[in-house]
């Protein structure tokens, strides 16, 4: 009796383990391909990491459900950045040598992808740049190893100065972090909307307050006393929230001069400040998800919503279709290689939700439609929507390859 009741253990033994590696194609029973990923997740913007990490954890369960790549299936390893230079160095390095990641994904700051960038050519590690939007990093300091999925500054900022010039606002001033994205988003405002509007005029009285400012009074009072027509505001994520609140209270938004934010619809924002956001505001931001009405995009905010009871940010939305490019360039690589996965990523073509994007071979900046909008109350939304929306095409937004200083 005691042999059978071994016995038939046994035999339950091996035939869960024969289910649990033919589960998904023999993906399980191969090893994983490792993904190494780093953004903000704690501190001031740890909301903009935590949607990113959404948008790559449903991408790598999407992706793992349907067998893998190459058969074998997607891990990803997520690691704190802190906003803090130093602090991302480690983790990419502890993820390229200890955890011998295949590739990486990530960085929300900057600043932070300013000192990163540098050291690919140590780490020799493809990364996939979902968030950080200067344009040194795919300009003058990039590489064979730095890619960007996500528009940066130039593109962003071109649409802003487009939006800007239809105003009728001539003298402009701006409210922006003190570090490379803050200045460099107003250095680029001011070179597009002078080739657009010669005419217009940039006041010296402008706001740089530093990252996690918890007091925005002075800064506002400044803008407000110097009496301008426009002010374009190049906060993100927290700084933005506080920003926004502090400014309502003291009648910024009621002002005669007109107000663009250029990441001012992303969706942790106008989470967090609801029907306290102002309408009538110009907003941008990477991704709008009410902007593109393919299947691609349908399927994923179906999904993203059900999963995490949100609509899905351009952060989760950029690290989602950095998963899926990766994908795209493994398979066609053939083969889970960095070099050839680098090769591979030259010049690749995918869609994703916000759109077809492609990967210029010569700076590694992806070419996207960019969304902005004017914000507006919808019953059928628990947040701002952008009503109305205008799209730009990535083509006609970004600087030519030569005009990037990019010489990898």
């Amino acid at each position: 009796m005691k042999g059978k009741r071994f016995l038939g253990k046994g035999v339950i033994f091996l035939v869960a383990a024969a289910l649990i590696f033919s589960f998904g194609g023999m993906a399980y029973a191969k090893k994983p391909i490792k993904i190494g990923s780093v953004y903000i997740l704690s501190g001031f913007a740890a909301t903009y990491g935590k949607f990113a990490k959404n948008g790559l954890n449903l991408a790598v369960h999407e992706i793992n459900k349907a067998g893998g790549v190459l058969g074998r299936p997607l891990k990803v390893t997520f690691e704190d950045s802190r906003a803090k230079p130093p602090v991302a160095l480690r983790a990419f390095r502890k993820l390229v040598y200890e955890e011998k990641v295949d590739a990486l994904i990530g960085l929300d700051s900057s600043g932070v992808a300013l000192s990163v960038v540098p050291v690919l050519k140590e780490l020799k590690t493809p990364l996939i740049i979902t968030h950080a939007a200067t344009p040194d990093v795919t300009g003058k300091k990039c590489n064979r190893y730095a890619f960007r999925v996500s528009a940066n500054l130039n593109q962003n900022v071109q649409v802003a100065a487009r939006i800007a010039a239809k105003t009728g606002a001539q003298k402009w001033t701006t409210i922006g972090p003190d570090y490379a994205f803050g200045h460099q988003t107003w250095e680029y405002f001011q070179k597009y909307l002078k080739a657009i509007n010669p005419k217009a005029t940039f006041l010296k009285t402008t706001a740089f307050p530093k990252i996690a400012t918890e007091d925005y009074t002075p800064y506002i009072t400044t803008i407000m006393n110097a009496k301008p027509d426009g002010v374009v505001i190049s906060l993100w994520s927290g700084d933005l929230i506080n920003f926004v609140r502090q400014a309502s209270k003291l009648g910024f938004f009621k002002a005669k001069f007109k107000v663009l934010m250029t990441l001012g619809a992303a969706t942790e924002v106008l989470y967090a400040l609801k029907d306290k956001m102002p309408t009538g505001v110009w907003v941008g931001t990477r991704y709008w998800f009410l902007a593109n009405n393919t299947k691609v995009n349908k399927k994923f905010i179906v999904s993203y919503k059900k999963k995490y009871h949100a609509y899905p940010s351009y952060n989760a939305q950029d690290s989602y279709a950095a998963v899926y490019v990766l994908k795209a360039a493994i398979e066609k690589a053939g083969k889970v290689d960095k070099e050839a996965i680098v090769k591979a990523l030259e010049g690749l073509k995918v869609e994703a939700p916000v759109g077809k994007l492609w990967i210029r071979p010569g700076d590694h900046q992806a070419l996207l439609d960019v969304s902005w909008g004017k914000t507006a109350a919808d019953a059928k939304y628990p947040i701002r929507i952008l009503k109305p929306i205008v799209t730009f095409k990535g083509a006609d937004i970004t600087p030519k390859v030569s005009e990037t200083g990019c010489k990898k």
